[in-house]
């Protein structure tokens, strides 16, 4: 895993952008909109999204659109899973032990 990718989420501007991407493409002014900030600031944060592969963009007449990159979510949703299964092996060792007490609690 890129760790460009966890960078450019990490700016808090740039993770309200991919929130608001999240519930359909939008053109830059839109964005910039909604996030109270100015055009070339949003192009620049959507620029480093676009660079780091986590947005893409499709430029319609005179407007940019953007929307997020499902593949590069699925490679992210690819390596939590490593992390994923660590988790769930404590949880049912966890679950074992929380077992174990409770039979003898009832004794």
């Amino acid at each position: 895993m890129n760790p460009v990718i966890f960078s450019a989420l990490a700016e808090p501007n740039r993770f309200h952008i991919v929130e608001l991407l999240r519930e359909k493409p939008q053109p830059v002014g839109t964005i910039a909109n909604q996030l109270h900030m100015r055009q070339p600031q949003a192009s620049k944060h959507l620029k480093i999204l676009a660079d780091a592969g986590i947005v893409e963009v499709h430029p319609i007449a005179n407007q940019r659109i953007y929307k997020l990159s499902p593949k590069k979510f699925q490679e992210i949703d690819k390596w939590l899973n490593k992390y994923r299964a660590i988790w769930e092996d404590r949880f049912d060792a966890l679950e074992k032990v929380l077992e174990e007490e409770k039979k003898k609690f009832k004794k």
